[in-house]
C-alpha cells in the first residue's frame, strides 16, 4: 500500500510551490482587512518574508533554480509586473493630471532623481570601495521610486485615506514616470566599466551601437571632459535616447491609449463587448503596451505607463470600473507572486567577503542601506520643498522624502545591468559567467542591490505601521481612537481641506477639475 500510494504522489518542488503561493495567497486574502488596517502592514514585506521562509535558505521548498529559471525569465517577470504596475498608475490617476501639476512632478523627477542618484553612488564608492563606474550602476538601479511598493502603500487601506490625496498622486506620478531613466542609467555606465581602456572608447563604442541609450545626466558630465570628438556622441545620444526611445515612446503610449479608449467607447456604445471582455481590456492593453515597447526598442515601462495615461485621461474607464478594484487584484495576484519569488531568489552566500568581492559584509551592507535611506531623498526634498507646488507643509516633505522605496523595479534594473556587462546587450546569460572582464562587477551589482532592496521592501513596507502608531501616542489621550493606530483622521502637520489634500477627486472623472486651481510654484509670478 505504500508503495502504490508513494508512486502516485508527485511532491516536486514547483508543486510544493503553488501550494505555499495559494495558501499564502488565500491566508491574505482571509484576513486582507485585519492586516491592511489594523495592522498596517502591505503585501510585500509578508510576501518577501514567506519566499525567504520557504526559500533554499530555510526550508527549501521553493527553490527556483531547480526548476531550470535563469537571468532571463527573471528579467522578463519583473518586466511584466512592473509595466502592469505602471500602466495601473497610469490609469488611477486624475483625469488630466499632468496638465496641472506637471511642476511639481518634474522637480521629483529631475533634481530630486538626480541628487538621490549621485548621492547613493558616492555612499557605495566609499563604502563597498567600488570604482565610480560600478557605483553609479549600482546608484542607477537604486534611483526610481518602485511603483509596485509604491501601489501598496498609497492605495486601498486606512493609512491612504489619511495621506493628502495630491501627495498620494505626486507620489504615484513620480514611481510611474521615474522609469523612463532605467535602460539609459545602466547601459552607459555598462559602456564605462573597466574593461574599456578609456572613456572615449567606450563613448565611441556606445555611439555605434543602435540599442544604446545613456543616462542623460551622467552623460552630460562625461561629455563636458570629452572635448570636440564628441559630437557625433551627441547626436547618436539625443536620438536615439531622448527622440527614440523616450519621447517616441511615450507619444506611441499616449496614442496606443487614447485610441484603444475611443475604440472601446464604441465597442460599449453600441454593445459588441461584454462585462467580462470589457474588464480584461483593461489587462490587454497593458500587455500589447509592453509588446509594442519591446519589440521597437523603446522604453517598455514609459510606453505603458502612457498608454494607461492615455487610455484613462478623460476618466470615463475609471468611472466604469472604479467598483471593480482591478488595480487591488494585480497587487495580490502577480505583484505579491513575484516579491515571494524575490524572497526566494535572495543570494545570502554573497552578502559575505569572497574573493571576488572581499569588501562586502554585512555591516557595510546594514550601513549603506542605513545612509540610502536618510540621503538619497530626505535632504533635498526638504530643501526644494518651496518650489514644489503639491508639498505645502515640512511634515508633507518629510513623508514624501522618507516614502521613496525601492522593490520590483530594482530587480528588473540589476538584472538589465548585469546583461550589459556580460554581453553588451539587454538580453543576459542564463547565470552569470565564470570568466568575464566584468566579472568583478557583476559579482559585486548583484548582493548589494539585492541587499538594499530586500531592506527597503521591509522598512518601507512596515513604516506604514510605524507611522500610524506615533501619531496614535502624539494625540492627546481623549482624542485618540480606542483601540491602538485606528485612527481615520488625516495625519497631523498636512494640509487636508481648503484646496490641499482635497484637490483631486479619488478616482478619475469624478468631479469638475476646472474647480480646482494649483498653487503656484515659487518661481512664478501672480502679479
Amino acid at each position: 500500500m505504500g508503495s502504490w500510494l508513494s508512486k502516485q504522489l508527485e511532491p516536486t518542488s514547483a508543486h510544493f510551490t503553488y501550494l505555499v503561493l495559494s495558501i499564502f495567497l488565500l491566508a491574505y486574502a482571509f484576513f486582507s482587512d485585519f492586516i491592511r488596517n489594523r495592522l498596517h502592514l502591505s503585501e510585500p514585506p509578508l510576501a518577501t518574508a514567506v519566499g525567504i521562509l520557504f526559500g533554499p535558505r530555510v526550508l527549501g521548498v521553493i527553490d527556483p533554480a531547480s526548476w531550470g529559471w535563469s537571468d532571463s525569465i527573471t528579467q522578463e517577470a519583473t518586466r511584466i509586473v512592473v509595466s502592469f504596475q505602471v500602466f495601473t498608475v497610469g490609469v488611477q490617476l486624475p483625469k488630466a493630471y499632468f496638465s496641472r501639476h506637471w511642476p511639481s512632478v518634474a522637480m521629483m523627477l529631475l533634481p530630486v532623481m538626480t541628487y538621490g542618484w549621485l548621492v547613493t553612488a558616492g555612499f557605495v564608492y566609499a563604502i563597498m570601495k567600488t570604482d565610480w563606474a560600478t557605483a553609479l550602476i549600482i546608484s542607477a538601479c537604486l534611483t526610481p521610486t518602485d511603483p509596485v511598493l509604491a501601489a501598496a502603500v498609497l492605495q486601498g487601506s486606512r493609512f491612504s485615506g489619511r495621506v493628502p490625496r495630491r501627495l498620494r498622486h505626486m507620489l504615484s506620478a513620480e514611481s510611474g514616470f521615474r522609469y523612463c531613466s532605467r535602460k539609459p542609467s545602466l547601459m552607459l555606465q555598462s559602456s564605462i566599466s573597466p574593461f574599456s581602456t578609456t572613456f572615449v572608447v567606450a563613448l565611441s563604442n556606445f555611439a555605434d551601437n543602435s540599442q544604446s541609450t545613456s543616462f542623460p545626466f551622467l552623460y552630460a558630465g562625461l561629455l563636458m571632459s570629452m572635448g570636440t570628438s564628441t559630437g557625433e556622441i551627441i547626436k547618436s545620444w539625443f536620438l536615439s535616447t531622448i527622440l527614440w526611445q523616450c519621447a517616441l515612446g511615450l507619444s506611441i503610449g499616449l496614442a496606443l491609449g487614447h485610441f484603444a479608449n475611443r475604440g472601446l467607447r464604441i465597442a460599449e456604445r453600441r454593445k459588441w463587448i461584454d462585462p467580462a471582455s470589457f474588464l480584461s481590456f483593461y489587462l490587454l492593453l497593458a500587455l500589447l503596451s509592453v509588446g509594442v515597447g519591446a519589440s521597437l526598442g523603446l522604453d517598455d515601462f514609459l510606453v505603458a505607463f502612457g498608454a494607461g495615461t492615455g487610455f484613462a485621461w478623460d476618466g470615463w474607464f475609471a468611472n466604469k470600473t472604479k467598483e471593480t478594484h482591478l488595480g487591488d487584484i494585480l497587487d495580490l495576484l502577480l505583484n505579491s507572486s513575484t516579491f515571494v519569488y524575490f524572497g526566494a531568489i535572495i543570494p545570502w552566500s554573497q552578502f559575505v567577503p569572497r574573493d571576488i568581492s572581499p569588501d562586502i559584509t554585512i555591516w557595510r551592507l546594514i550601513g549603506l542601506l542605513i545612509l540610502i535611506l536618510l540621503f538619497r531623498r530626505l535632504p533635498i526634498v526638504l530643501l526644494l520643498k518651496p518650489l514644489i507646488p503639491d508639498i505645502r507643509t515640512y511634515r508633507e516633505a518629510l513623508f514624501c522624502g522618507h516614502f521613496g522605496p525601492m522593490g520590483l523595479g530594482g530587480l528588473f534594473l540589476v538584472i538589465e545591468a548585469r546583461a550589459q556587462l556580460e554581453t553588451g546587450e539587454s538580453i543576459p546569460l542564463p547565470h552569470p559567467p565564470e570568466h568575464h572582464p566584468n566579472k568583478k562587477t557583476i559579482e559585486t551589482v548583484w548582493p548589494v542591490v539585492c541587499f538594499i532592496l530586500l531592506g527597503s521592501t521591509f522598512i518601507h513596507g512596515c513604516s506604514v505601521a510605524g507611522i500610524s502608531v506615533a501619531s496614535h501616542f502624539q494625540r492627546n489621550k481623549d482624542e485618540r481612537a480606542p483601540l491602538l493606530a485606528q485612527e481615520d483622521e488625516g495625519l497631523d502637520g498636512m494640509v487636508h481641506e481648503g484646496g490641499g489634500g482635497e484637490s483631486e477627486p479619488s478616482v478619475s472623472g469624478d468631479e469638475d477639475v476646472s474647480l480646482y486651481k494649483p498653487r503656484s510654484p515659487a518661481w512664478e509670478c501672480n502679479c
